[in-house]
């Protein structure tokens, strides 16, 4: 599987994202140049974005892995902002020509172009977070997610404040690797709330990660038929579905960052990908001389929820004022770390 579209999802937090993509210089790779600075003597990282930063926090906190990681190894590292696919190849080898200790890439986006520089620079160690290449290489490291983890917290959640007993999910597409962000939503309810009604709907179409209209209709489609609790895993489409919430007084579960900003008083929670985590611990994997594919859930601490962090007090999210709901959500996670409750993934095999 050469990109791994779970990333996609990561649109979903893209308002910032989009506002900040369309008015950034086109024409070539932006360098976060003054981050390079320090000491000679450590280590020399490179990290390459698929998009702009700006205040899209997914990326900020990768932004954030590879500055911690320079910090512990008394070294120095630079970002690299794509705006585009040209921008992204420039950046690539911009990073290659740099010989930097490992260059760290952030994306689906970067699957071909890593597999093409791995087998053209042997010596080159890359880390590419939520995604992979098809073809395993020795000095390719891949850090995945396993969403699947948070989201069934976050249907526990919607399983314990539901009132009409009804719990939805609105999907990018109907395959195992979407799945992951309605099928264990659903399991979660049930686990909480055995009687619970689960229903996803999919918006599909010509562009199933920015349509928002037919994210909003779907979303419709289940709050006509009386579901109140919704997870939104319709990519940028999530505000179609947080809108159609609003309007009918239910609520919507966010992911990979804090959406509850976008729509306060609608999103409980959001299922949240420590992308700092999995850039800062993949790091010290390949300086470890240790390559591969390495998974990060809920006992990594790379998968997590708003609601689980510090700060949900501050979160604008609704389950901040359920404390009595966090608590039994927390009894669950640690079972899922421990090892006692297994999370089925609808990816796997």
């Amino acid at each position: 599987m050469s990109r791994r579209h779970h990333r996609s999802l990561q649109l979903a937090a893209a308002t910032a994202l989009m506002v900040t993509a369309a008015t950034a210089c086109n024409a070539a790779a932006k360098s976060d140049a003054s981050d390079s600075a320090s000491g000679g003597s450590g280590k020399t990282f490179t990290l390459v974005t698929p998009d702009a930063v700006g205040q899209n926090e997914f990326l900020k906190l990768a932004v954030t892995g590879v500055k911690d990681a320079a910090k512990q190894h008394d070294g120095s590292q630079k970002v690299y902002e794509s705006t585009d696919t040209a921008s992204q190849q420039q950046n690539v080898q911009a990073a290659v020509d740099a010989k930097p200790d490992v260059v760290v890439l952030v994306g689906f986006e970067f699957a071909d172009l890593v597999a093409q520089q791995a087998q053209k620079n042997p010596k080159q160690q890359f880390l590419i977070i939520d995604a992979c290449t098809a073809k395993t290489f020795k000095n390719v490291s891949c850090a995945v997610f396993r969403e699947h983890e948070g989201v069934y917290l976050a249907g526990a959640e919607a399983g314990l404040l539901t009132e009409s007993g009804k719990v939805g999910a609105v999907d990018v597409l109907d395959t195992p690797q979407f799945r992951r962000y309605s099928d264990p939503f659903a399991a979660g309810a049930k686990k909480v709330a055995a009687k619970t009604e689960t229903s996803t709907r999919f918006v599909g179409g010509q562009s199933p990660f920015d349509d928002s209209a037919r994210a909003k209709e779907q979303a419709n489609t289940l709050l006509s038929k009386g579901y109140d609790q919704i997870m939104a895993a319709a990519a940028a489409g999530n505000y179609g579905v947080f809108e159609a919430a609003k309007a009918k007084g239910a609520y919507a579960y966010g992911v990979d960052v804090n959406q509850c900003v976008s729509a306060p008083g609608t999103v409980v929670d959001n299922v949240i990908k420590r992308t700092d985590v999995a850039v800062e611990k993949g790091i010290e994997s390949v300086l470890a001389g240790k390559t591969g594919t390495v998974s990060y859930g809920l006992k990594e601490g790379g998968i997590s929820l708003t609601g689980l962090e510090d700060g949900v007090d501050s979160s604008k999210c609704v389950i901040a004022d359920h404390k009595d709901v966090l608590a039994k959500v927390e009894e669950l996670r640690d079972q899922i770390v421990s090892g006692e409750l297994k999370v089925d993934d609808p990816a796997a095999g």
